[in-house]
C-alpha cells in the first residue's frame, strides 16, 4: 500500500478524492469496510462472507487498511486463537462513503438487470411471421 504520510499530492481541485481513493483502493478493500459497519468480525467469518477472495488476498487487504489506520485488529491469546477486526473511529468516518457507494451500486444494478419479458423469451413479444 502507498504510505500516504510520505505520498505528496499536488492538491489540485481532484486532490481529496485521490488521497481518499488511494486508502480504499482495490476491488476487496470498501467491501470489507461496508461488513465491518455493522459490528466486529471475526478473520473467518469475513471469509465466508467475501466467498471469492483468497485468504492471502483477504490478509493483505486488512494489513493495509489496519496500517492505513482505518481498522482496528484485536489478537486474543487463546487456542486457537481469535482474531477480530473492527472500524477505528477514522474508519467509521468513511461511513456515509460506503453507504452512498452501496446506494450508487444497487441504484445502478437495479437499471441493468433484464426485465421480466427479456428473462422469459424476448421473442413473445416480439411479432410473428406468417
Amino acid at each position: 500500500m502507498k504510505e500516504l504520510d510520505a505520498k505528496s499530492y499536488d492538491c489540485a481541485a481532484g486532490c481529496p478524492v485521490e488521497a481518499t481513493l488511494d486508502l480504499i483502493d482495490g476491488k476487496w478493500k470498501a467491501v470489507i469496510l461496508y461488513h465491518l459497519l455493522g459490528d466486529t468480525i471475526r478473520f473467518n467469518e469475513l471469509g465466508r462472507r467475501l466467498s471469492r477472495i483468497s485468504q492471502r488476498m483477504l490478509t493483505r487487504q486488512l494489513r493495509e487498511l489496519e496500517t492505513a489506520d482505518l481498522i482496528h485488529r484485536e489478537i486474543y491469546p487463546e487456542v486457537p486463537l481469535r482474531v477480530e477486526y473492527s472500524l477505528t473511529p477514522l474508519g467509521r468516518s468513511l461511513e456515509p462513503v460506503i453507504r452512498s457507494l452501496w446506494v450508487w451500486g444497487n441504484s445502478y444494478l437495479e437499471t441493468r438487470r433484464p426485465s421480466p419479458r427479456a428473462v422469459n423469451g424476448a421473442s413473445a413479444s416480439a411479432p410473428r411471421a406468417s
